[in-house]
């Protein structure tokens, strides 16, 4: 189906389900996968139409996590009409407001406040029954995208044999990391540009269709530790323990602080080695340049934290050398 095809198949059936033959759809937002999303006014309110094409995306699993979201009470679109074959789904609208522009010094505190309650509710109330596992197989083919596009298509660089020893020598240290934790439900992208703001204290949460059943830690770095936004590590490390006080309330874990702490770092590392990959992946496949922008942030996180343990350092070590004096930001037109 071409583009114009799509577009018209998509304003037909969005003027079917609302019964509006006249209803105009303007462009609501995109994101990093083949979705794209159309604001429709329906009189007094406005709606979203979901627009992911079957042969790239099954709105099947979207379908069945934002059930079990908002089953948990937490803020998700609501689906008024939605269909598998074509890939269209009609929502609620949460607004234009993600939390990321929102935030600042003055805001952080009472904004990441919302989002771990949320987060505590999602994992302790979300049924996490049936979701697929975020076991070994899926986490190391998550973190063999670094490898593959940033050390070898972005910095345009070979690993050695040796090198692939010290790769697979880390990953096999975050592999335990994870594995060692509780498991719970996991939404995989639980940060500031997913999170949006409502008239309430609760965030209104999407992107949310690759949730999986997996490590407790995993969440939490996502937002803390923000691809897209920094914060001081001993403000991170406050809000850490501060959550871990509450998992700990709550029945999730056991685990005393360094423990936990040790969870969160590797649990980091884990997600920013895989973005290191994805980001660049979003340039060289999929023709999404203004990831490359956000590498040096994810690099920063992932030097910092794996310089810190020793069965990570040497990785450090490696890319830093891959590495060396390079703009991130820089295409590798060579690519």
């Amino acid at each position: 189906m071409t583009p114009s095809d799509r577009s018209s198949a998509r304003l037909a059936w969005a003027r079917a389900a609302l019964n509006l033959p006249y209803a105009v759809l303007e462009p609501a937002s995109a994101d990093a996968s083949f979705r794209s999303y159309w604001r429709v006014n329906a009189g007094d309110h406005s709606l979203i139409v979901m627009d992911a094409p079957p042969a790239q995306e099954d709105i099947r699993p979207w379908l069945d996590v934002a059930a079990r979201l908002a089953a948990a009470g937490l803020q998700v679109p609501q689906v008024h009409r939605a269909d598998a074959e074509y890939g269209f789904v009609l929502m609620s609208d949460l607004g234009n407001a993600l939390m990321l522009p929102a935030l600042n010094e003055a805001s952080v505190d009472a904004l990441y406040g919302g989002a771990l309650d949320a987060l505590l509710r999602m994992q302790t109330c979300a049924d996490a029954t049936g979701l697929p596992p975020y076991d070994e197989a899926r986490l190391v083919a998550e973190m063999e995208l670094m490898p593959t596009w940033f050390v070898q298509r972005h910095l345009g660089v070979t690993p050695e044999c040796e090198d692939w020893d010290i790769i697979e020598s880390a990953f096999r240290a975050l592999l335990n990391n994870a594995a060692a934790q509780p498991q719970v439900f996991v939404h995989r992208d639980y940060h500031s540009r997913n999170l949006m703001l409502g008239s309430g204290k609760a965030p209104g949460i999407i992107d949310f269709q690759d949730a999986v059943r997996g490590p407790l830690s995993y969440d939490l770095v996502s937002l803390l530790r923000d691809c897209y936004i920094a914060w001081p590590e001993q403000r991170v490390y406050a809000w850490v323990e501060a959550y871990r006080q509450r998992a700990q309330a709550a029945g999730l874990t056991n685990a005393d602080g360094a423990t936990f702490r040790r969870w969160f770092d590797l649990m980091g590392l884990q997600r920013h080695l895989k973005v290191l990959g994805i980001f660049c992946r979003l340039w060289y496949r999929d023709g999404k340049r203004g990831y490359l922008n956000d590498l040096p942030l994810v690099w920063r996180y992932t030097r910092e934290v794996g310089r810190q343990y020793e069965a990570t350092a040497p990785l450090i070590a490696l890319l830093e050398r891959a590495i060396d004096e390079r703009d991130l930001r820089h295409a590798n037109e060579a690519a």
